[in-house]
């Protein structure tokens, strides 16, 4: 894949991740607004989180990220790529029905694991209610994560990207038809969105299945069948499914120190919102594009060409996500306070939004280098060292979040995740200098990045400046959504100007890559 077709194929990712994300926004804005940080939207975040953080642990965090480049090598090879993705497509499914059955009967156990501080509280049982209607889902998700990873190998990245969009979308629809249909009482809200989260599954796999069988790969239910293919994937699979466990368990180190705190989960939820809309849009689009190419680059022997893919996508990430991440540390409480505060949704509930996402804000960068580094080791099949890199990251969000909790709170789960990340790239980083060639940052790479930093900050300096002149705008109800506006656009206009004029980037790059997307 050329460099320009790198950045189509990035940007067909980004457009429809950032699509979803605007949608996912209006998603959480009625539903701070109908439900607020209270018991009820307490408990359906736990139940939504359950199924999505074993979907990270079976299909995008493990079996995907094997699955892939063994995938792409044999479809470059033309040596059996139908049969194979036949036999993980039932093979993951059977693996999961029963997994799915499990888990609904051991629901109560989850939540402890997930939240042990809702023990004796409505939030408990609400969240074993919810939990067991919405848990199927990762099912459907994590099949349609594997026909995804089908696409993305073939090139086409389109359909895939779009299948989060109806998630969102049935999940308004969720809400207008509860709010205007049905009892608008919050735990009937709440069993609304859990009945919703099976139903986007169903439709999101059905997206992508279709979209695979109209590129030639239609993959049938069946019995699953233990080849030697499968075998060689799941040893593969293994350390990355052991790395993405321990990656979860941050996640659950973080909610279970927020589970003693009243309203915190949902004040973290909501600040994972904000910093998700640019690692969505950079991070997740340049990992999906990045690891097949990679993947064929070294199929091929062309180290030069896969050294290049990798600095432009690492270029390009920084280049989107550390303005992005000035931005959220620069102005919080303006961006919180406009998108969610409404409705049951306090100005308190505001406050203590608005510092997870300047913390959350200072990791962002790090989160989307990860997704740039990760691929260089799933692209050679090491699924190892990440592993271990994992394990340390572990030790020290534990140490981070449950040692600094007693002495700042809630923060503390945010300042681990934060730190964490770093540790993580740092860990990468050095392991990817092990890699030959096409790990090495190149001329343009070095000579660009300070100039993306430098033009970032005078971004930064700028928003910070308009915003102090117009914090009274932000008081009053009509024209606080214009004033956020207004600040967002001179964010990006000053950041691209600067970019331009220091040498970060050239926009006739970003020109001629929307071109071809467009084509």
């Amino acid at each position: 894949m050329k460099p320009i077709r790198l950045m189509a194929g990035f940007f067909t990712v980004g457009i429809w991740t950032l699509l979803s994300r605007v949608l996912g926004f209006a998603r959480d804005i009625m539903i701070a607004a109908f439900l607020g940080t209270g018991p009820v939207a307490e408990a359906f975040l736990i139940a939504f989180s359950l199924p999505n953080l074993f979907r990270r642990f079976f299909a995008e965090g493990a079996f995907n990220m094997a699955f892939v480049p063994m995938f792409s090598k044999k479809l470059e090879a033309d040596d059996g790529a139908h049969k194979f993705a036949q036999d993980a497509f039932v093979g993951l499914a059977g693996i999961l029905t029963i997994f799915t059955i499990i888990a609904v009967i051991l629901m109560p156990a989850l939540v402890v694991m997930m939240a042990s501080g809702y023990l004796g509280t409505e939030r408990f049982d609400l969240a074993v209610y919810y939990g067991r209607i919405a848990f199927p889902y990762i099912l459907f998700i994590s099949l349609s994560a594997l026909l995804s990873g089908v696409l993305n190998a073939t090139g086409r990245f389109a359909a895939a990207a779009a299948a989060p969009v109806l998630l969102n979308i049935i999940f308004i629809i969720a809400l207008l038809g509860s709010a205007v249909f049905g009892n608008r009482a919050p735990p009937q809200i709440g069993t609304a969105l859990a009945y919703a989260v099976p139903v986007a599954g169903i439709a999101q796999m059905m997206l992508v299945w279709f979209a695979a069988k109209r590129a030639g790969f239609a993959l049938l239910p069946g019995w699953p069948t233990f080849t030697p293919e499968l075998k060689r994937l799941a040893i593969i699979a293994a350390p990355a499914a052991l790395a993405g466990g321990v990656v979860q368990i941050n996640l659950l180190v973080g909610r279970q120190v927020a589970s003693f705190f009243d309203g915190a989960v949902a004040w973290l939820n909501y600040a994972d919102r904000l910093y998700q809309l640019p690692l969505g849009v950079v991070g997740i689009a340049i990992g999906v594009v990045l690891l097949p190419d990679l993947s064929r680059r070294l199929r091929s022997g062309d180290d030069a060409g896969g050294r290049d893919a990798f600095n432009r996508a690492t270029e390009v990430s920084l280049a989107l996500t550390v303005p992005a991440a000035i931005a959220l540390m620069v102005i919080p409480l303006p961006l919180v306070s406009v998108l969610y505060e409404r409705g049951a949704f306090t100005s308190d509930d505001t406050a203590a939004t608005a510092i997870a996402v300047a913390i959350y804000g200072l990791g962002l960068p790090a989160f989307v280098l990860q997704k740039t580094l990760q691929p260089l080791y799933f692209a050679r099949e090491d699924t190892k060292r990440p592993f271990y890199y994992a394990l340390v990251a572990l030790a020290l969000n534990a140490a981070l979040a449950i040692g600094l909790s007693p002495l700042i709170g809630f923060t503390a789960a945010a300042i681990g995740t934060t730190l964490t990340g770093w540790a993580t790239v740092a860990l990468l980083w050095r392991g990817s200098r092990r890699m030959g060639s096409a790990a090495q940052l190149d001329a343009r790479f070095k000579r660009r990045v300070w100039r993306i930093l430098l033009a970032a900050i005078g971004m930064g300096l700028i928003l910070a400046f308009v915003a102090t002149v117009m914090k009274p705008f932000f008081g009053i109800a009509g024209m606080r959504y214009v004033a956020l506006v207004l600040l967002v656009i001179i964010g990006m206009t000053s950041y691209f100007a600067l970019g331009h004029m220091v040498g970060a980037f050239r926009l006739s790059e970003f020109r001629q890559a929307m071109r071809r997307q467009e084509r």
